[in-house]
């Protein structure tokens, strides 16, 4: 299997632990990902603060991560979101504060630079010219071995236009034409969240971007209002491994919990490694077995169409409890990640992990 694998921590809501993501550069390596990329939607000295100045325990954290990624022998990436940087003139005040934040990059040992304009206004004219101008100018500024632009517009999701404004015409293309070879472009797919991928699909979205598209897979991702009250724990579906062909790279939006996470990250790897012969769920089954234990991945394959199919909403208070109930009798657990999957659960059951409108809206 060539196609390169990693996690983008990109979701809006409660971020992870600092020890979370420490852990995750062993799981990442004994799996064979190769690359993680530090992106919450809730740090806001990468979003909306990013004119100011970046806190210094921030990036001495930030730092210390890298250190523990190249040590594993894995890329470290940081998703930086310069909020709405294309409304004012790119003069040279803003390049100043904009190479402030390149500056911290480079110090902090940064091998992937994500440069995200996505959730953000896109019917503007020039939209295009603007980026191009902007992400061209990090390119050449950055210590990075990669970048990845997002431009606003990363899938062919209607909902994008919904939401900020009609896509100018030929943006895609003038972007591929004129960005500079060594950016690479993220990609969500048909949809913003993908059921599933074709070759054909990505193959014709490359011919747009003038490159492999490099994917930025939104499963099992439930961050916001809505997707916050459901657990995506099904094994991977519609992603063959022959789309591993058409992409620069698959990057894959975790939940806000970290460990149940890992079996969904599992059971992709086994769909590229098995090709034809991928089953589900036999996936599921060893991925749950090998990040929890035998007897709670029986209660998870129970429990499965309350998580995903009904959701928080849906359940009530006796079956919540009766749910919280069985997961606690693992929280004293010392096998594999048993324990942290069970705090999730009932995390999650409790209400812990709920994003209301307004925060998302916020960060």
């Amino acid at each position: 299997m060539n196609t390169k694998l990693g996690v983008i921590e990109g979701f809006y809501g409660e971020q992870w632990s600092w020890g979370e993501r420490v852990d995750y550069a062993g799981f990442l390596k004994k799996h064979g990902f190769s690359f993680y990329i530090y992106a919450p939607k809730a740090d806001g000295y990468l979003r909306k603060k990013w004119r100011e100045p970046f806190p210094k325990s921030l990036e001495e954290k930030l730092a210390k991560l890298a250190g523990q990624y190249h040590s594993a022998g894995l890329e470290f990436g940081v998703g930086f979101s310069p909020y709405e940087i294309y409304l004012a003139p790119f003069d040279l005040e803003v390049k100043r504060l904009l190479q402030h934040r390149l500056d911290v990059f480079n110090r902090i040992g940064v091998n992937k630079l994500g440069i995200l304009m996505d959730d953000m206004k896109g019917d503007l004219p020039g939209l295009a010219d603007k980026q191009i101008e902007i992400v061209n100018w990090i390119a050449a500024r950055s210590n990075a071995r990669q970048f990845v632009f997002c431009p606003t517009y990363y899938s062919a999701d209607p909902v994008l236009e919904k939401l900020f404004g009609k896509m100018p015409e030929g943006y895609l293309e003038k972007l591929g034409k004129e960005l500079d070879k060594k950016v690479s472009m993220f990609w969500t797919g048909e949809q913003v969240c993908s059921k599933s991928y074709s070759a054909e699909h990505l193959g014709a979205t490359a011919g747009k971007l003038g490159r492999k598209p490099f994917l930025w897979d939104n499963y099992p991702v439930n961050d916001g209002p809505r997707m916050c009250k459901f657990l995506h724990l099904r094994p991977v579906t519609g992603r063959p491994s022959e789309i591993g062909a058409c992409l620069e790279a698959h990057a894959v939006n975790p939940m806000n919990q970290a460990a149940l996470s890992k079996i969904v990250l599992l059971t992709l790897k086994a769909s590229y490694e098995q090709g034809a012969a991928y089953n589900p769920a036999k996936a599921f089954r060893k991925a749950a077995d090998m990040v929890t234990c035998r007897e709670m991945t029986l209660l998870l394959e129970r429990d499965l169409p309350a998580f995903m199919d009904r959701g928080l909403d849906a359940l009530t208070y006796e079956e919540k409890g009766a749910l919280t109930d069985d997961y606690s009798s693992f929280l004293d657990s010392r096998e594999n990640d048993t324990a942290q999957a069970a705090k999730e659960i009932t995390g999650w059951l409790a209400g812990r992990y709920t994003v209301t409108k307004d925060l998302f809206l916020t960060q």
